[in-house]
């Protein structure tokens, strides 16, 4: 399977909304406008995971038109503590969303929780505070970074848009019940994703990232079929293309188990250490999502022959279920 490289600026949709067929490819920097239209089916969200040796943190904004779905997550790796602060807002009132990724600012307000998200060209900062969590970053956007862009389409009205940016350092500190603790030897990954879904979806995300910008990123069972991929290494920066739908194997009785996925070059294996869980019943609305701690281990060939070692790679895999 071949997908083509987009390396100038382009919208993601034509006048009347539809999916502008110029934009489905995949891209090296974020070069898509997200002029989504029409309300109702429209999903946009920035997600940021971030690992450290001591700490996993999730920070997510979202606006899904009819309701903002907000959290923040945290976890302590050598005991297993959870603290999070999930919030839901109908009509995703009080949200900031830019249409570029890497640009302008992200913001959210529900309750005790707050989201400002600045993003510059060598740097964002990330501040999140509840009544028990209180959350500043600097996530540095390192010189030649690159980062994996993609645009799925199921069809003109239905798709996706994707930037998977991974192995970003990050440094601050963390407050945990009046307890502050830092943050250093961090990596970063941000998934901005903009696009119009169908009601169900389904999806599996792996990444692992690890120091010198190195990295990878697998995904599947949303993409599969539609000639799109978010499949790529990330080897000292530069970021190197698979292109092929890559197998996903893992007990969805114990997803503790260790997960497998190959294909296409991709010999992998995912150890989780944690697994979260969320579960929503909103009416209509409605999520599962088991999401892995871990590490990578295995290796990984790129389309173009380049191959990254993937032992010790600290990230995660997922398995998410959407009614939205």
């Amino acid at each position: 399977m071949s997908e083509r490289e987009i390396t100038g600026d382009v919208a993601l949709c034509r006048p009347n909304g539809r999916l502008d067929p110029r934009a489905v490819g995949w891209s090296r920097r974020p070069v898509h406008q997200a002029n989504l239209k029409g309300w109702g089916r429209c999903k946009r969200w920035e997600y940021w995971g971030i690992v450290s040796p001591t700490h996993v943190i999730g920070v997510v904004v979202s606006s899904l038109d009819y309701a903002g779905v907000h959290g923040l997550y945290v976890l302590h790796r050598a005991s297993g503590a959870e603290w999070r602060r999930d919030a839901v807002v109908p009509l995703a009132r009080n949200v900031v969303l830019p249409d570029r990724a890497g640009q302008g600012r992200v913001a959210a307000i529900a309750g005790d929780l707050t989201i400002d998200i600045d993003q510059q060209p060598h740097h964002t900062t990330l501040r999140a505070t509840t009544e028990r969590i209180a959350l500043t970053l600097r996530i540095d956007a390192p010189e030649h970074h690159e980062s994996l862009g993609v645009v799925v389409g199921w069809s003109k009205r239905r798709f996706q848009y994707t930037v998977k940016d991974l192995a970003r350092p990050a440094v601050g500190t963390l407050v945990l019940d009046g307890h502050e603790q830092p943050i250093t030897d961090a990596y970063a990954v941000l998934d901005h994703g903009r696009g119009i879904w169908p009601y169900r979806a389904t999806w599996n995300w792996g990444a692992g990232s690890g120091p010198g910008g190195n990295a990878v990123q697998v995904g599947g069972t949303w993409t599969d079929g539609t000639g799109s991929t978010e499949n790529a290494l990330l080897i000292e920066g530069t970021l190197h293309k698979i292109s092929t739908d890559l197998d996903w194997a893992y007990d969805r009785d114990d997803f503790s188990a260790p997960w497998r996925v190959t294909g296409g070059g991709v010999d992998a294996t995912f150890h989780p250490e944690h697994v979260r869980v969320d579960r929503t019943e909103l009416g209509l609305l409605g999520n599962r999502t088991h999401q892995a701690f871990g590490t990578w281990s295995g290796t990984a060939t790129a389309d173009d022959g380049a191959t990254l070692a993937l032992d010790g790679l600290v990230g995660w895999a997922e398995e998410a279920r959407q009614r939205w």
